[in-house]
């Protein structure tokens, strides 16, 4: 049961991953809590508000897939 959970754990946040890159590169609008910062040849894109919208939703989906197994 539990490497169930983790397999699937695995999956919905390689999807997440995916799609949060696929974000960036389709230059979707920048939301509060987004962190981008760019200096000459260098630039860091850190999408806290994704990361944390990202972590409820696969905590609502696992703890629906608990509740179900």
């Amino acid at each position: 049961m539990i490497g169930k959970i983790i397999i699937l754990s695995g999956i919905i946040i390689t999807i997440v991953g995916i799609l949060i890159y696929l974000m960036e590169k389709t230059g979707l609008p920048s939301i509060p809590g987004n962190f981008y910062y760019k200096k000459g040849n260098f630039s860091f894109y850190f999408p806290l508000t994704y990361l944390v919208i990202a972590s409820i939703i696969i905590s609502v989906i696992i703890y629906i897939i608990t509740r179900i197994l």
